[in-house]
């Protein structure tokens, strides 16, 4: 029998409590941490805090974590810098700058962990406290990182598999726009696991959407079996829709992550639904946490809980309720 997608319904509901908690009360969760000396700046100077991603370019995903992590910072009086590279390497040196410009707090994504465990280690041994956000949900624990703000990609990804089987689809296309990505790649591997009809990886350069548009577009001419192709990004779909107007392929469309332009595609009809992972809302509790924390000794989870920021299904007959949101740039 198979088991519902989680569509709305988190788990770890009292992880959950507390994030709404913070947002809608300004409290904060009651967790113990190996070192409980991260109130020692309360009444200090301004805090400085790093946003270290491996977003690349001009992608709206990023501009959206980018806007929660500025929302929380103005509440807290944070000085915030953000910096990004998508090359592993690039991304783990711009930590060891942050580290060497002694800043309060880091708060960092984990796409490619092997090549971030130095930097942490390095900013941990520099006292520095670290979370980890959108990715790396199975590796924040072992790296030694105070919390987590993301939803976790295996169980998105099982739950678009139980989506398409309820669309009756039966031969999907992923699309992974970064290789060796971990979160793409445990979404990618949740579909296949759970989809009763035949999921096939396409490896695609996120870099540049003309490419990303004409390999798609061919692998569905190859295959006119394709029925569905998903995507793990909200330009990669609207892409992955002129694909198959290309190809004259009668597959759909759907789609991991939402921006304004996919709450229309969904509203048009041209992308059946998108999963919300709410990035704006991992922005913000990531740098909310690390205040949180520098001033009172807080933690989000305890340590011991990633705090879940999705998957939600948004789909035709509920897109109206996130689509004004998604226009002003915070969903």
């Amino acid at each position: 029998m198979k088991t519902p997608p989680p569509s709305f319904a988190f788990t770890r509901t009292a992880v959950v409590t507390a994030a709404a908690c913070l947002l809608l009360a300004g409290c904060s969760a009651v967790g113990a941490t190996d070192d409980a000396s991260g109130a020692d700046a309360a009444g200090t100077a301004r805090l400085k805090v790093a946003l270290i991603t491996h977003g690349g370019e001009g992608d709206a995903f990023w501009e959206l974590v980018q806007k929660g992590a500025r929302a929380a910072a103005a509440k807290d009086d944070i000085e915030l810098t953000y910096a990004n590279d998508s090359e592993p390497a690039g991304q783990a040196e711009l930590m060891r700058d942050a580290i060497r410009q002694k800043v309060d707090g880091i708060a960092v994504t984990l796409a490619k962990p092997t090549a971030m465990a130095a930097p942490v280690a390095e900013a941990r041994a520099a006292g520095i406290p670290v979370v980890g956000l959108n990715s790396g949900i199975d590796e924040w624990q072992s790296a030694g990182l105070l919390g987590y703000f993301g939803q976790d990609d295996s169980v998105a990804g099982r739950a678009v598999g139980d989506k398409l089987d309820d669309l009756r689809a039966k031969h999907a296309l992923c699309v992974i726009h970064e290789r060796g990505n971990v979160a793409l790649e445990a979404r990618c591997a949740g579909v296949k696991k759970a989809f009763g009809g035949e999921t096939e990886n396409l490896y695609v350069d996120g870099t540049d959407m003309d490419a990303v548009t004409a390999t798609v577009a061919a692998r569905l001419s190859q295959d006119p079996s394709f029925d569905e192709v998903v995507t793990n990004g909200a330009q990669f779909a609207l892409a992955a829709v002129k694909s198959a107007r290309e190809a004259d392929s009668k597959a759909h469309v759907a789609t991991f992550d939402l921006n304004k332009d996919m709450a229309q595609a969904v509203q048009d009809g041209d992308v059946q639904f998108a999963v919300d992972q709410q990035p704006y809302l991992q922005g913000y509790l990531a740098v909310d946490s690390l205040w949180l924390y520098r001033t009172n000794g807080n933690t989000l989870g305890g340590g011991e809980a990633p705090v879940l920021t999705g998957p939600a299904f948004v789909t035709k007959a509920n897109v109206a309720s996130v689509a004004r949101l998604a226009a002003n740039g915070t969903r």
